[in-house]
């Protein structure tokens, strides 16, 4: 029966993967598309690439704080392996179910929050608040809101610190920028395989140790392997309603935006996956494109749009919680004896 949930738990998580990889490949090429810098179909394959490369390169403290931070581990009692097990299915079932539903209706919100409140929310419904590791969450809910604000910020300073550098350049500038766009979506989609493929690893690795197949937390590289390919996958099939919107609804872009934005937000989010922060892609791009178009000129923003995402990143939480929580509260009434 171990091995029957394992393979259960392990087949959501990859699917939270590669839903969370076509849901965040748009921020990673939206830039690169809209400006026509490249074609759709290679900014895909490159954002691939580099997803699966990324948790190779930086480690994996993030998903030592996905697994070993947010819930209190006696949460996942081995001497209750059905309640373990369908806490965590619960989870997964909150967090998928709220990516396809922003992914249809175009609203870059957070994979990471989606996560996050699909963990919370079994949990209290189970034991209330006295198995979630307060410190942790904390932690990781400051590094959730601190992010975008830093994305805002460098997107307008690294704007105008290229604009004054850049202040005597030719129209081949435009060439020059469209290049460089390249390494810097290179950059960004190693950043963010760094920090989003982990939290399959994070996950896995945790019910390895639940169901008894480890003795301690860890990640085995076949779980690294598996967690990079899902969300490599996902980024491949692109989530095109989100890259109109990320590309073209908050701000206009040309190169040079573009470019300053990619730089900002892979900055952001590659210092985020060294400390084992992790933090939503989502927020730091559109943060970064909101910064880079207020840098440029306050009144192009399309602030209407950017309100919309800001109100998705405080709802997002709560409503993967609710829905996780119905999860599992649908789980207990199937099982009425675990």
């Amino acid at each position: 029966m171990a091995s029957l949930y394992f393979v259960l738990v392990v087949a959501l998580t990859l699917i939270f993967g590669f839903t969370n990889g076509f849901h965040d490949a748009a921020n990673v090429v939206a830039t690169l598309i809209t400006t026509r810098a490249m074609s759709p179909r290679m900014a895909l394959a490159m954002a691939a690439l580099g997803e699966f490369i990324g948790p190779f390169l930086f480690g994996t403290a993030v998903a030592q704080t996905i697994g070993k931070n947010i819930i209190d581990l006696s949460a996942f009692d081995p001497g209750s392996l059905h309640l373990s097990v369908f806490l965590i299915i619960a989870a997964l079932i909150g967090a998928i179910a709220w990516n396809l539903i922003t992914w249809i209706w175009g609203i870059p919100s957070s994979s990471s929050h989606a996560l996050i409140g699909g963990m919370v929310g079994p949990v209290l419904i189970a034991y209330g608040t006295s198995r979630i590791a307060w410190r942790g969450l904390l932690y990781v809910i400051l590094v959730l809101f601190i992010a975008p604000i830093l994305g805002l910020i460098f997107g307008t300073l690294f704007l105008k610190a290229t604009l004054y550098l850049s202040r005597n350049a030719t129209p081949r500038a435009n060439y020059f920028f469209n290049r460089m766009q390249i390494l810097s979506s290179i950059a960004l989609s190693l950043s963010h395989g760094a920090n989003d493929a982990q939290k399959p690893m994070g996950l896995i690795a945790l019910s390895m140790v639940v169901l008894g197949f480890s003795p301690a937390f860890d990640i085995p590289v076949w779980v690294m392997i598996s967690s990079a390919g899902a969300i490599a996958l996902g980024a491949a099939s692109g989530g095109w309603p989100i890259i109109k919107t990320v590309g073209s609804k908050i701000y206009r872009l040309r190169s040079v935006h573009a470019f300053c934005a990619q730089t900002s937000s892979a900055a952001v989010i590659l210092g985020a996956s060294l400390v084992g922060g992790p933090v939503s892609t989502t927020q730091v791009v559109s943060s970064s494109i909101m910064g880079v178009g207020a840098g440029q000129r306050i009144s192009a923003v399309r602030w209407g749009v950017a309100r919309n995402i800001l109100l998705a990143w405080f709802i997002t939480i709560p409503a993967s919680g609710m829905m996780a929580g119905l999860s599992f509260f649908l789980i207990r009434m199937i099982h009425p004896h675990f």
